[in-house]
């Protein structure tokens, strides 16, 4: 066994090779809500995110992250990661939304909220997994549209209680 001197080690800290932020970065597994949407995970999400690219933030109200290399999970495949409001998602190549509900039991969404999805699908995680639970609730869901331009969102995604609420009452009102 060979014993290393002090002297030695910024030499081979310095030949290491740097780990890629992308596959430390779980961002597919983030989208799946894997682990539960927190603040913390979507900041050091976020800050991976920011080490890869500079964000879009020109459409959907949101911060797109384009990644350098594509992420293949379960048949779909994305190259953008999305941050907005309280949601962490990726853009999935095509208007798969049917699709990704299907492989990942999300159910249809009774909401359209307010016009900005075609075809939504939705899953609030188990009660074990509501780390939020007393400002509200995280789903997992999966959306296409016009606005997604032939991708389509899938997100882990926090509604505050607040915000449900509100939601629920412009779309009684819109129906109206």
């Amino acid at each position: 066994m060979t014993i290393l001197s002090l002297r030695q080690l910024p030499v081979l800290l310095a030949l290491a090779p740097l780990p890629a932020v992308a596959a430390e970065a779980d961002f597919f597994g983030a989208a799946l809500c894997q682990p539960p949407y927190s603040l913390g995970n979507a900041t050091a999400l976020y800050e991976a995110a920011e080490k890869i690219a500079k964000p879009d933030t020109s459409g959907l109200g949101a911060a797109i992250y384009h990644l350098r290399k594509p992420i293949e999970r379960d048949g779909f495949v994305t190259e953008d990661v999305m941050f907005g409001g309280m949601a962490v998602g990726v853009l999935i190549k095509g208007e798969v939304a049917a699709q990704l509900a299907e492989r990942y039991d999300l159910k249809p969404e009774s909401s359209r909220i307010l016009g900005s999805s075609s075809l939504g699908f939705a899953r609030q995680l188990p009660e074990a997994d509501q780390g939020m639970k007393d400002m509200g609730l995280i789903s997992i869901v999966a959306r296409q549209g016009p606005a997604l331009k032939e991708q389509t969102l899938l997100a882990c995604e926090f509604v505050s209680d607040e915000d449900r609420a509100t939601m629920e009452e412009l779309e009684g009102a819109s129906q109206d």
